[in-house]
This record gives structure tokens, C-alpha cells and sequence, in this order.
């Protein structure tokens, strides 16, 4: 984002959080989605809900941080700067000006699997921010100087949020060993001495590459109907000219990596623990998407969740800990585990303890009373999700871009309703193993003894 902040993995949590149960378009009740192609390729999903004269307007580019080449990382979210710095008809900075001139908000995100500019508006003032949207697909300006200066920005951005934040650098050398030989590699916003040599030239031809019609999807919900805004889209999309891009590698789960292990030394205050392991995602085993979803809640799901319940108030052997579940990616997702040893408690002994919880996840059954606590907890997400245009538009965009049905959202419910005990114990003997697992310690650096010496001179 312009503002700093990049979505790098929209995490199961935030998806299940933040979206909507979305209702097909022969629902009894519900939002009606429309769903239709331009003839240049560009697909256009329309959602009504018009509880408020208000609507969300997302594009969704499929290219992200996972495709840029070899010593080009960085260059997807650079790119998402550029596209603030004004067109052939529009000067630097007068998108967003415009935008805010009439009461909404814009902005932008980039993630491993996509980039998607998004407006908030009132309704009336959405033909301009399609018209804007159009505009800066196809006839984005690049100059040196603009690119240079946006390149210092996200310089200092990464500075500020990685480089200068102990605990993000280490999260940042961590993940480089979870999902290895793959752009889930590299950090979203490139690494340092690959960003600060970026070039003009290479984003230019990665816009004129990868932003094309074919491989974006509009999304728009609000008080809007197909009527009207049908034509709205053809009449600026229409236009733009078409073009095929590249193909990208279909979902799919990676092989076994192979187990790994790292010590991260960094300026932290307490040291901490990460177990990670290499499993499936909607994308590639939708039921099993899940079974996994439920393991994370029976994890760490709230104060009776087994982490806390056992291993912070009862053994007492971690101060803090907790489990997440990133199941929306084109490739491998990643089931982390998180811990803060208790004070007198070693990382050897955080880890073994965490690795016994998942051990009686493989060896008994969650109870009857886990599964309700958890499925309820993770229904209740999607219920509050009802009430944002911009969930709403987040699930749709986002099931679409990964190369999922957007329909999958009617069914989350039902799927999740079906998952049992056995299937709990299943997922976890099948994908917790120790093939698939990556665990990184982060510890603070030893104290430097020489420099002690000459303080004490």
C-alpha cells in the first residue's frame, strides 16, 4: 500500500474474518452476483447489496511478489506506486485527489498471488472511478525521475517497517526456509540490495506485461445493478485494448521440502519459536482446506483453545503462543505455530511441548465440544463479514484471482459443517510431518565478551 503497508498473505484468518457468506444468485435472500466477460478478456463481477448508496470498486491484476524473475524482487509492489504517478491524461497524484475531492477513499495492496486497487465511494461518483481505473490500465506514464523517487519511498518503507523491526526481520529470514525454490521465498517488498537496482525499464515492461484485460478481474459491490452499471463498465473497460498474458503455473501443492531448522539471531528483547509445515490450500485440496481450517481452531481458536488452555495457563511452559492457518495461495499454504517461551523455559522445551499438542491432534480425535467451539467461532466471522462491501468484494476478487470458483463462498458453511473428528486427525497425520515442517529460533546475539573487556578498561 501507498500508505506503507503491504497485504503479503491474506492469512485463513483474515479471509475467514473478513468475508462474506456469500449467496448465489438463486438464493432465496441475499446479494445477487453477476458474473460476465469483455470481449478484450477482462471478467466483471457485480455484487448488489443496497442497504447504503455506497459501493466498493476493486481491480484485481493476477501477478504478484511469486512471479517476479530472479533479482527482480520488489518489483510488483513498486510497480503498485507507480500506478499513483499519473497517466498520459492525468498529472502525478491527481487520481487520488480526485477520489478524496468527492467524499471516498482509494488505495492499493500487493501479495505474492496478486495487486488490486480498490475505491470507496458514494455510488453517484462511481462512473468516475471506472473511467480513472480504465484510464491507468493501458496509458500509465513511467518516467525516470517518478520511478526513482518511488523507489526511495519504498526504500525508506522497508526500512522503517523490516529492516529498523527486529522482530520483522527475523519473521522475514524465517520464511525464506518455509517455502523454498519459490517467489513464497522472497519478501513482498524484494530485498534490499535487489530493490535499491531496480530500473525504470523493468517496470515498464512488467506493466506492459502483466496489466492487460485477460488478466484482470473488476469487482464492484454496493447499491449498483447490472442495468446500470453494465454499461458503465463496457463504455471505459470496452475500449481498452486486448492482449494475452503470460501463463502462470496452476495451483499446486509443492513436494516435500524436506525438514529444515534455522537460527535467527536479531536485537530482540525475548526469544521466540516458530514451527511452520508445507500444506494444502483451497486452491488445491478444497477438503482438506477444511479440516485444516478446524486444526487451527481446535490450536489455538480462544482462552479454551489447547495452546493456551494447556500450554500457557496449564504447563506453564510459554508465556504466549498461537496457531494460524494461511490456506489462500496458488501453491503450498503454511500451518504456523507461534510460541514465547514462559521465563526459565528454553526453545528446546517450547518446541517439544508444541510438538506434543500436535501429536494427540494426531493420535486422538478432538472432542465433540472442540469441533462445535470452533466451527462456531469461525462462522461467527463470516456473519460480522456480511456487513462489509469491502469483505464482500475481498472474497470475490480473491477466490477468482487464485483461480477458485467464487462460488466456494456460498458453500463455506456446509463444507465446514461436514468436517468431522476424523477428518481433524486425518490432516494432521497426512501434512504434519516432519517432511513438511520448518522451525526457526530466534534468539538474541550473544553478548560481544572483547567489547565488554575494553568497556571495563
Amino acid at each position: 500500500m501507498r500508505n506503507g503497508l503491504i497485504i503479503g498473505l491474506f492469512s485463513l484468518l483474515g479471509f475467514v474474518a473478513s468475508t462474506a457468506a456469500v449467496a448465489s444468485n438463486t438464493a432465496a435472500a441475499g446479494p445477487v452476483t453477476h458474473d460476465f466477460t469483455l470481449d478484450n478478456g477482462l471478467r466483471v463481477l457485480l455484487r448488489e447489496d443496497h442497504r447504503a448508496p455506497v459501493a466498493v470498486s476493486m481491480l484485481w491484476y493476477k501477478v504478484g511478489s511469486y512471479d517476479e524473475a530472479p533479482g527482480e524482487t520488489g518489483l510488483a509492489h513498486l510497480l503498485e506506486h507507480m500506478m499513483f504517478r499519473g497517466t498520459e491524461k492525468l498529472p502525478p497524484g491527481d487520481f487520488s485527489r480526485l477520489v478524496a475531492r468527492f467524499g471516498g477513499e482509494d488505495n492499493a495492496f500487493t501479495s505474492y498471488d496478486f495487486t488490486a486497487y480498490f475505491q470507496k465511494v458514494e455510488v453517484s461518483r462511481l462512473p468516475l472511478m471506472l473511467e480513472l481505473e480504465a484510464d491507468r490500465m493501458r496509458n500509465l506514464t513511467i518516467s525516470d525521475e517518478d520511478f526513482v523517487r518511488e523507489r526511495d519511498v519504498v526504500m525508506e518503507e522497508r526500512r522503517q517497517r523490516t529492516d529498523d523491526n527486529p522482530s520483522a526481520l527475523a519473521w522475514e529470514k524465517y520464511t525464506a526456509v518455509t517455502r523454498p525454490g519459490s517467489g513464497y521465498a522472497s519478501p513482498v517488498i524484494g530485498w534490499r540490495e535487489e530493490l535499491q537496482n531496480l530500473a525504470p525499464q523493468q517496470a515498464r515492461v512488467w506493466y506492459n506485461t502483466w496489466y492487460v484485460p485477460s488478466n484482470a478481474t473488476l469487482v464492484i459491490a454496493g447499491d449498483i445493478t447490472r442495468d446500470e452499471i453494465e454499461p458503465l463498465v463496457r463504455k471505459f473497460f470496452g475500449k481498452v485494448k486486448g492482449a494475452d498474458a503470460p501463463p502462470r503455473q496452476a495451483p499446486r501443492l509443492a513436494y516435500p521440502p524436506g525438514e529444515r531448522s534455522v537460527v535467527i539471531e536479531a536485537p530482540v528483547q525475548v526469544s521466540s519459536l516458530y514451527i511452520s509445515y508445507n500444506v494444502p490450500t483451497l486452491a488445491t485440496h478444497p477438503k482438506d482446506f477444511y479440516a485444516l481450517t478446524m486444526l487451527a481452531g481446535v490450536l489455538d481458536g480462544g482462552y479454551s483453545a489447547r495452546i493456551e488452555s494447556d500450554l500457557v495457563r496449564g504447563q506453564k511452559v510459554l508465556a504466549g503462543g498461537g496457531a494460524s492457518y494461511d490456506g489462500m495461495s496458488r501453491a503450498d499454504g503454511l500451518l504456523t505455530l507461534s510460541a514465547t517461551p514462559a521465563n526459565g523455559v528454553s526453545l528446546e522445551t517450547a518446541e517439544l511441548a508444541l510438538e506434543a499438542e500436535l501429536e494427540k491432534l494426531r493420535t486422538t480425535k478432538p472432542s465433540a465440544a472442540e469441533m462445535a467451539r470452533v466451527r462456531a467461532g469461525v462462522l461467527s466471522g463470516r456473519v460480522f463479514g456480511m456487513d462489509s462491501l469491502f469483505g464482500q468484494a475481498m472474497e470475490l476478487g480473491q477466490l477468482v484471482t487464485l483461480g477458485i470458483d467464487w462460488r466456494m463462498g456460498d458453500q463455506f458453511a456446509e463444507q465446514l459443517a461436514k468436517v468431522t473428528p476424523e477428518d481433524v486427525q486425518r490432516v494432521a497425520q497426512q501434512w504434519l510431518i516432519s517432511q513438511r515442517r520448518s522451525i526457526g529460533h530466534v534468539i538474541a546475539p550473544a553478548p560481544d565478551k572483547s567489547a565488554a573487556a575494553l568497556e571495563k578498561k
